[in-house]
């Protein structure tokens, strides 16, 4: 079906149908002509189009109009050609065009949906998996949650773990997402924030007590320090649940933990540290690795 040029008699179908037919799909054999709404022609066989697609293969079991000799009518579509052409070559065995944005990969989902292609749909699914698609995690996630794939929509809201989902910049993404989408993306990320703050707050970590003793001296002393450090790593996990930036970072160069770390019994004769920092650092780390990844 794909040719290097168009024949001179194709040049002449296309001024009669009034546009331009695409170099790939101008074969005269072909008996069906689709028209993109940019006016770029497609031949076509109906037997390619029932053979994948359930909305052309209800079409075609309609009565037609006998069309006249080599001159069939046109089937005007909404997508624009670039859309329609990497529809067309999936189908076809030809050779896809590159996918490099979620722009180009809803509009060829919505039409694979449109005309129920299964064949395209499958080979989006893949190629959502791969780099540079799949370093866009909300992207991902609103593709999945639509079409209903559950592996693609756990690891996108894993990926998403990275990413402060309240900002102002990704409101446009959640916007188009169903609502359930959007309270389980939520739910992961608050449900990650309030199993640290938790965790935090009991055992083996200093707890909330109101009195609080040195562990050498038994001399009288006020924890606030843990306390402004413990409000750091909530608000930071707010930001970016991963806790990456808590563990690998913060813990060791934030003010409050500097402050927690340096802190020491206000005892001049005894002067213990009250925190062993690497202790407390190794069991803050297994506290965020054990909170839940996905939903």
């Amino acid at each position: 079906m794909e040719t290097e040029s168009i024949p001179d008699t194709a040049l002449v179908q296309a001024l009669n149908y009034g546009g331009t037919f695409h170099q790939s799909f101008s074969s005269l054999d072909a008996d069906v002509v689709l028209g993109a709404k940019d006016h770029t022609l497609f031949r076509i066989h109906s037997w390619t189009l029932k053979t994948t697609s359930g909305w052309f293969r209800s079409l075609f079991s309609m009565p037609q109009q006998n069309p006249l000799p080599n001159h069939p009518e046109v089937i005007n579509l909404d997508e624009d050609s670039h859309t329609l052409e990497s529809l067309l070559r999936i189908i076809c065995g030809l050779p896809i065009n590159p996918l490099t944005s979620y722009d180009e990969v809803d509009a060829l989902l919505f039409a694979a949906e449109k005309y129920e292609m299964p064949g395209p749909i499958s080979l989006i699914r893949v190629l959502i998996m791969t780099p540079p698609l799949s370093d866009q995690p909300l992207r991902l996630y609103a593709a999945a949650t639509r079409c209903g794939w559950e592996e693609e929509t756990r690891r996108a809201s894993t990926q998403s773990l990275t990413l402060n989902i309240y900002a102002q910049e990704y409101q446009p993404i959640l916007r188009k997402l169903h609502t359930g989408a959007v309270l389980d993306l939520m739910n992961l990320h608050r449900n990650r924030r309030e199993g640290i703050r938790q965790r935090l707050n009991e055992q083996p970590f200093v707890t909330g007590s109101t009195t609080a003793y040195c562990p050498r001296c038994r001399w009288k002393v006020d924890h606030h320090t843990w306390r402004e450090l413990k409000y750091r790593v909530v608000m930071e996990m707010d930001v970016r649940p991963l806790g990456d930036t808590v563990v690998d970072v913060g813990l060791t160069v934030w003010p409050e933990a500097i402050a927690c770390w340096d802190a020491r019994c206000p005892n001049t004769e005894c002067t213990c540290m009250l925190y062993d920092k690497v202790e407390t650092l190794r069991l803050i780390r297994e506290c965020i690795e054990g909170l839940p990844k996905t939903m």
